[in-house]
């Protein structure tokens, strides 16, 4: 065998190869319906997170930093903190409500701080998901993670979970998710009275 010959065949296989990865995603998803549900998806894949995911500045977007800044891109699927005097910046991915109707943007604030979150659905969850359960204690099977930071917004918060598959995807009732380590460590960083501002 020639080496240019011997060259085409080992190219056509990792091609072959690459392209069986590429696909193991789909597959994965039609072997398994459900659980990996997304509303965004690119290619019939699931999109994870935007490639915007990146670094920001607070100034445009606040006035000032007093009490601290969370900043909530649903694009990206990124929530930003920085604390009052700018010496701390966290950037964490989040889970971003799953359609436009349960998004809500504006300006906000932490008004409660729940170190041990219970969970009741809203009305309009229990109307959607009548089979869903009235009242989940805190513990390992609470959808609100470890931590919850209530917003002004009657229903909204920024809390935990413990379905980490949730994160980086367009998957929440409303509310903004994290992962349980770094809701820990927003929540001991926060304040009542930090401002909040859903982009």
């Amino acid at each position: 065998m020639s080496v240019k010959h011997r060259f085409s065949v080992d190219r056509r296989m990792i091609l072959a190869g690459g392209t069986a990865m590429l696909a193991s995603p789909a597959v994965a998803q039609s072997a398994f319906p459900g659980a990996f549900e997304d509303t965004a998806t690119v290619a019939g894949n699931v999109r994870r997170n935007a490639s915007s995911f990146r670094a920001l500045d607070w100034q445009p977007y606040f006035q000032n930093t007093r009490g601290g800044a969370i900043l909530v891109d649903t694009t990206s699927r990124a929530l930003h903190f920085w604390n009052e005097d700018q010496s701390i910046y966290k950037l964490y991915p989040t889970s971003v409500p799953m359609s436009e109707e349960l998004t809500r943007r504006g300006r906000t604030r932490v008004i409660l701080k729940d170190p041990e979150p219970d969970w009741r659905p809203t009305p309009s969850m229990k109307q959607r998901n009548p089979e869903w359960p009235d009242y989940v204690p805190p513990g390992p099977d609470n959808p609100l993670g470890t931590r919850a930071l209530h917003l002004s917004w009657t229903y909204y918060r920024i809390h935990g979970t413990h379905d980490t598959r949730k994160i980086g995807r367009r998957s929440s009732n409303g509310c903004i998710g994290l992962y349980n380590e770094h809701i820990e460590e927003l929540y001991a960083m926060a304040k009542v009275g930090t401002q909040v501002l859903l982009i």
